[in-house]
């Protein structure tokens, strides 16, 4: 005897979602279920592709499926209600900021990783370069040409091994060329970044802000539909108090925090493997924060020639061989899975809304 559909609906109520700790009927992420021909038809309420978090829960589900003699045909699609869908990037699913309280604490290195690594994992990105007056991610991406013209005379991004990359610096004539912009200026620039791209279908645009919390980050808050933020911090206690700033700029704002990066977060001596903290003995620290405003840690990423420490091309996401490789690709694994877990928080919340705000009629009596 073959199992319906709301008996198989009750077995995914055996599913929990890893990061929010409910099964995943009862958080509203089974958009829709139907079985025909000995196929499980699903569509789920997921955001985050290659987050190992939600290929994990497709994992399971596929296994319950198996168990009740079902094919599995699943999908990822999370509709405009949610209000994912926006008329600024609407072939983006994910728009991640990474933001720094300051500068020279690695938050460059850190946003082109992150690319890169999502890539490698297989997901569409993007890369912006939002650092209007230190665009330094052509140096740790070298780009494969130069930007094209559409033909609406919209840019369209070159590539860097698979990331499409969008810079202030592709605009200067020489890599040693100040860009002496003016609020006005700057503001131009940043809206000709948002609009007049052909990004194409992407599962990811990482954006690299300026430091601190100047206009530029503002305006980017109000222009364009960010999603989450990544913060980028050293353990040096002027660097955490910016930071500081930076979490309460982004909450008053309503974006969502994804986690924080420690960045040189010690120093392994190559000759004899001791690990020092050369900022010395911080106390708490990043630990204060993260419990002081209920976000995560997405990973401590030592000092490396590797990753930035030498001002060098390339990255270490895709660099199996580096003595940083596996720090790096936990952070983008809890990037992602961050991300997805925001996205579904979401949908949970809103579904759990709707459902709530539903009027009772006679036959429901």
């Amino acid at each position: 005897m073959s199992i319906t559909e709301h008996e198989l609906k009750i077995e995914l109520e055996s599913i929990e979602d890893p990061m929010i700790g409910d099964d995943i009927v009862s958080l509203g992420l089974i958009n829709s279920l139907s079985i025909e021909d000995g196929t499980a038809n699903i569509s789920l309420a997921f955001n985050a592709p290659y987050s190992p978090a939600e290929m994990e829960i497709g994992t399971e589900i596929r296994e319950v499926l198996a168990e009740n003699g079902l094919e599995a045909s699943l999908q990822a699609n999370v509709s405009g209600e949610m209000g994912f869908d926006d008329e600024v990037l609407p072939r983006v699913r994910n728009v991640i900021a990474v933001s720094s309280g300051k500068g020279g604490v690695g938050k460059t290195t850190v946003a082109a990783n992150i690319a890169a690594g999502l890539e490698a994992r297989g997901a569409m990105v993007g890369l912006l370069d939002a650092d209007i007056h230190g665009p330094n991610i052509p140096r740790i991406l070298p780009v494969e040409s130069e930007p094209g013209v559409s033909p609406d005379e919209n840019l369209v991004p070159p590539r860097s091994d698979g990331v499409r990359v969008m810079s202030m610096g592709f605009m200067m004539e020489d890599d040693d060329d100040p860009a002496i912009l003016r609020g006005p200026m700057v503001n131009k620039f940043m809206m000709k970044f948002l609009e007049g791209v052909e990004w194409g279908r992407l599962d990811y645009l990482i954006v690299d802000l300026p430091p601190g919390t100047g206009d530029a980050s503002l305006n980017l808050l109000q222009s364009m539909p960010v999603d989450g933020s990544i913060i980028v911090t050293t353990p040096q206690e002027m660097a955490l108090d910016d930071t500081r700033k930076g979490i309460n700029m982004f909450q008053k704002h309503d974006t969502p925090i994804v986690g924080v990066v420690e960045n040189m977060s010690s120093f392994i001596c190559p000759s004899c493997d001791d690990e020092h903290e050369l900022f010395g003995d911080q106390g708490e620290g990043v630990e204060k924060i993260v419990d002081d405003f209920d976000i995560p840690i997405l990973n401590r990423i030592p000092m490396h020639p590797d990753f930035g420490a030498d001002g060098g091309t390339g990255t270490v996401a895709k660099d199996t061989e580096s003595d940083v490789y596996d720090a790096v690709d936990e952070l983008v694994a809890n990037a992602a899975d961050r991300i997805g877990e925001i996205n579904r928080q979401q949908v949970a919340d809103h579904r759990g809304e709707q459902a709530r705000n539903v009027v009772p009629t006679e036959t429901d009596n």
